[in-house]
């Protein structure tokens, strides 16, 4: 399951550094660049879940571990 999240990490990472490149700097919200900006952000809400997955598990283990 580990190495699933952090597949899913990389994933989520590869897919925000191509949509930011579609992002237009003069026009942000405008055609491809409002899909781009939605895409960058819901890749950053992906990293940021599966980081809370994986320190959740770790504290899971670590209280377990101490029963």
């Amino acid at each position: 399951m580990k190495y699933f999240i952090y597949f899913i990490i990389v994933a989520a990472a590869g897919l925000g550094i191509f949509n930011a490149s579609k992002i237009n700097i003069n026009a942000p919200f405008e055609g491809e660049s409002t899909v781009g900006l939605i895409t960058v952000l819901a890749s950053l809400c992906a990293i940021i879940l599966m980081l809370i997955l994986l320190v959740s598990r770790r504290i899971a283990q670590k209280a377990k571990g101490h029963k």
